[in-house]
């Protein structure tokens, strides 16, 4: 029978991949995970003691949690059997642990590495915890999602979670001078560009070996290309960023918090970051509002006017002129005054509402619409703060039997500062009337 590669005129193994070939042969050849693969480090002391644990590789895209699991299987003398949770299904989990079973009667243990482990559903999870405590398979899953939303808590407390990191700089530099001594030949970039090549790949190893790969096919001896001529050759990539999972609510939790922390430049950042990844932006003008409330509050009133403001113009004007809008809507809020006065006000009135139930008003601010309401004393005694000395009365308007409380205390900056005088001044005149 004909070859089917020498038939279509290919040859038997396609070409490699950059990435691939530049493949780490011993765990003390990946980059940037020294926390955990080092002596000290928790993975690499597993590895020297030939004796594993199963665990969860949690980390972003391209930083070797592939390569990780099967060089620790190589290390203590695992046999190293792969699935991914994207093509597998129940069948190929049953013949996996059945395998695994038979190699463990016959004395050689197995490391399972799921890839995207996340994506089995909580049924499929399950099926894993019986392998697992009996020692028929070690498991080794990885996921760039957060383990403690995707996975379930009996998997998890059967698994030690180790969370890679981004690589950064310095590793990404590393794997193009392997790209380079592998290839026998520099890449073609000028100092500024090859800084620029390094910033593309957004900590992505895999990623950055690919664009590599792209420059070397260059013809070699061609000037070097600077910043504009990089761009050219290469498409930019859009910053990791998924507006369903962690990140998401990362980023917004960031802006929001160099808000409250009084940091513009750091809150543009964030707000960039998130534009940058497709967020909607009306889900950042309602983070915005309630940060106007929560955050600044009556120290400066105009904020929470600021982002409505915002919103509406961003309704009017949508992408790209609206979001300028959010953006002074930021630089404003983070120069602001800082006051969560009355958000904690708020919570502590609740407390105190739930704690004392359903006290009715006292008799003198009751509304009395009937004779009867009359009679019973409804009104009775009511001063019209507006006729009183100076506008303020000093009446009580807690319910009988609950002891006056403050729940307001402005702290006095910004506009605060004179309303705290204000209440410190009609909180002196109750206690002198009440004298």
């Amino acid at each position: 029978m004909t070859d089917l590669f020498q038939a279509a005129g290919l040859e038997p193994e396609a070409p490699r991949p950059l990435a691939d070939r530049l493949r780490p042969k011993t765990l003390a050849e990946v980059v940037g995970q020294e926390h955990l693969l080092g002596p000290e480090g928790p993975i690499g002391r597993m590895a020297a003691a030939h004796r594993l644990s199963s665990m969860i590789l949690w980390g972003p895209p391209g930083v070797g949690k592939t390569t990780i699991a099967r060089l620790l299987a190589d290390a203590a003398g695992y046999q190293f059997q792969q699935l991914s949770a994207v093509f597998s299904g129940v069948a190929d989990l049953k013949k996996a642990f059945e395998t695994a079973r038979a190699r463990r009667a016959a004395g050689q243990a197995t490391l399972l590495f799921v890839d995207e482990i996340h994506r089995f559903n909580r049924a499929q999870q399950d099926g894993f915890l019986p392998y697992v405590e009996a020692g028929d398979i070690t498991l080794v899953g990885a996921t760039t999602e957060n383990p403690s939303f995707e996975l379930n808590g009996a998997l998890l407390s059967r698994a030690q979670v180790y969370v890679l990191r981004r690589l950064d700089d310095v590793a990404l530099d590393e794997l193009l001078r392997r790209a380079e001594a592998y290839e026998g030949r520099v890449l073609p970039l000028t100092p500024e560009a090859r800084e620029a090549l390094v910033a593309m790949a957004d900590g992505d190893g895999r990623y950055v070996l690919t664009l590599a790969e792209t420059l070397f096919a260059i013809e070699p001896g061609a000037n070097p290309l600077d910043n504009a001529a990089l761009a050219a050759v290469l498409q930019r990539r859009a910053p990791a960023y998924d507006k369903d999972r962690e990140e998401h609510y990362n980023l917004i939790s960031a802006l929001h918090k160099s808000i409250r922390g009084s940091d513009p430049d750091a809150a543009l950042y964030w707000l960039a970051r998130m534009l940058e990844g497709g967020e909607e932006p009306l889900f950042i003008a309602r983070r915005l509002i309630r940060a106007a409330m929560e955050d600044v509050g009556a120290a400066d009133p105009t904020a929470l006017l600021v982002a409505l403001g915002a919103k509406e113009a961003y309704d009017f004007l949508g992408s790209p002129e609206g979001e300028i809008g959010l953006a002074q809507t930021v630089v404003h809020l983070a120069t602001a005054p800082k006051s969560n006065a009355i958000y904690k006000a708020l919570g502590a009135a609740r407390r105190a509402a739930r704690e004392t139930g359903s006290l009715m008003p006292p008799a003198h601010i009751r509304n009395a619409p009937t004779k009867l309401m009359k009679q019973l004393g409804y009104g009775e005694g009511y001063e019209y703060d507006h006729d009183a000395q100076g506008g303020f009365s000093g009446q009580n308007y807690f319910p009988d039997g609950m002891e006056r409380q403050r729940f307001y205390n402005p702290r006095g900056d910004g506009r605060e500062g004179a309303i705290k005088e204000r209440l410190d001044r009609w909180a002196a005149i109750r206690r002198e009337r009440g004298a």
